[in-house]
């Protein structure tokens, strides 16, 4: 499992990718930092993943912004799991029907 990358929820709305990596900056050096939002309006879906050059940098953000107030809210960090995967169910596959 990458230790690298951090998982960052419960992020303020108006966080941006910029603003992601601006909050994560002072602990090391980031190679990514990307807000996931909704692919039809656009918006902000509250989460987010930052990439760190090195373990120890992103252990050390885990440990320190964790629960950490960020404009009001109290952000969750903690490493990245591995996306699992989910059945691909499609409306036209209505095999015996």
């Amino acid at each position: 499992m990458d230790k690298k990358k951090l998982y960052v929820g419960n992020l303020p709305w108006g966080i941006n990718n910029d603003g992601l990596r601006d909050i994560f900056a002072p602990y090391g050096e980031i190679v990514e930092a990307v807000v996931i939002t909704d692919r039809m309006t656009g918006r902000s879906k509250g989460f987010g993943f930052v990439t760190f050059a090195n373990e120890a940098d992103a252990e050390k953000a885990v440990a320190e912004m964790h629960e950490k107030d960020v404009n009001g809210r109290n952000i969750v960090v903690n490493v990245a799991r591995p996306r699992e995967e989910r059945p691909n169910f499609r409306r036209d596959d209505r095999r015996g029907m």
